[in-house]
């Protein structure tokens, strides 16, 4: 990739976006946070590295960017995000039990398939 990731904070663990609260093969999404537009692996990761308190998104705002691929560092619309099992740019598969903490980074329900 010839762009240049925009950097992911907290105690991060790889190169892949894995941190100190998730680290199996297939946790590899950072998120990007509405309260500030910075990348952390996790919301305990903002909690811990961060100096303000987490904001969600809206439910209108499907169409910011909220989320990049640890592998390859595409970066996915919050609707993209949503619907992915895994990254649309290098197919690496993503956690399917981040979808239980949608609400953590997201208002309204994730987008229908």
């Amino acid at each position: 990739m010839s762009q240049q990731r925009p950097p992911v904070l907290g105690p991060v663990v790889d190169d892949e976006t894995r941190c100190i609260h998730w680290s199996s093969p297939l946790d590899v999404v950072a998120m990007r946070f509405a309260c500030c537009r910075a990348y952390y692996p996790c919301d305990a990761c903002h909690e811990q590295a961060a100096d303000h308190l987490i904001a969600t998104w809206p439910a209108d705002a499907r169409d910011e960017i909220g989320a990049m691929c640890g592998v390859c560092g595409h970066e996915l619309t919050i609707a993209e995000y949503g619907l992915a099992a895994a990254c649309p740019a290098c197919s690496a598969p993503f956690n399917p039990g981040c979808a239980l903490h949608w609400p953590r980074y997201f208002d309204g329900p994730p987008p229908a398939a």
